[in-house]
């Protein structure tokens, strides 16, 4: 059995959250990510008949029944997973009745996955319906993507169509757009269903007023897509209190996104 330690998504994890946590996208113990592994990765380091602990969910997560993923802790700091991923990080497996995890391995001083963790799976199993490849679903809060929460319309077409303008490559890197959810309450099934419904239609969504979910086939795609709604935050936060000279018009928006071969939400436009 090899040292967990130096597996590949322990490795991923571990940069991943520091990463964030330099960004200042994961304050505190603010965000969280779950990232669905393939069960011979897992058990080239971990032992699958050694269950630690069995920790209930709090919903019917059975589509995802033998499923094996690792995934920040609940109260966890982001910039603590580096030196002690044993304590902030755990690998579990769904159990076969779909009403709890099995944990194989970490949060070693008695603590359990994130309390957004059934809102992860709920948005995992919404993309694994559209996308089978989906791996990564991380949440966090990026200070210009929630500043704008505040002055811009909350709805995804004026959302989405903001962004694009913003930057040249996001209508490239986000044709899809970006899903808009209300301030709803953190931790709860009803906010993960929210966003998995959402799910079925974008690979971003807005939490109004608290943060973003992404998701991907890799950590660096879910990452990717948050970076570049922020940066085009970032540009519009600079930018929206001063008269506007320049923008990327419609006609360009579409010339550019089919230079590239992507499918747009062409309704996003005009």
């Amino acid at each position: 059995m090899k040292d967990i330690m130096n597996a590949p998504f322990i490795t991923e994890m571990r940069k991943t959250t520091a990463n964030m946590y330099r960004l200042g996208w994961d304050e505190r113990n603010g965000g969280n990510i779950s990232y669905l592994l393939e069960e011979k990765e897992v058990l080239t380091y971990l032992d699958g008949t050694n269950v630690l602990r069995t920790i209930p969910l709090g919903f019917d997560a059975t589509m995802l029944a033998g499923k094996y993923f690792v995934v920040t802790g609940t109260g966890k700091y982001f910039k603590n997973v580096e030196d002690a991923p044993e304590m902030n990080l755990g690998v579990l497996r769904i159990a076969k009745d779909g009403q709890n995890a099995e944990l194989l391995w970490g949060f070693a001083d008695g603590g359990k996955f994130t309390s957004e963790f059934p809102a992860h799976l709920m948005s995992h199993m919404a993309r694994l319906s559209v996308d089978p490849e989906n791996r990564v679903v991380m949440h966090c809060h990026p200070t210009h993507t929630l500043a704008m929460n505040y002055v811009h319309p909350l709805n995804e077409k004026e959302v989405t169509h903001t962004l694009w303008q913003m930057c040249t490559e996001c209508i490239v890197v986000f044709p899809d757009g970006v899903g808009v959810l209300p301030w709803m309450l953190c931790g709860t099934n009803e906010i993960g269903e929210a966003t998995a419904e959402k799910m079925k239609e974008f690979r971003l969504v807005i939490w109004g007023m608290h943060g973003i979910y992404g998701v991907g086939k890799t950590m660096d795609e879910a990452f990717g897509l948050i970076e570049t709604v922020e940066k085009a935050a970032q540009v519009y936060m600079l930018t929206a209190h001063l008269p506007r000279v320049n923008i990327i018009r419609d006609d360009e928006l579409q010339v550019l996104a089919e230079a590239f071969g992507v499918k747009y939400r062409k309704d996003f436009l005009g």
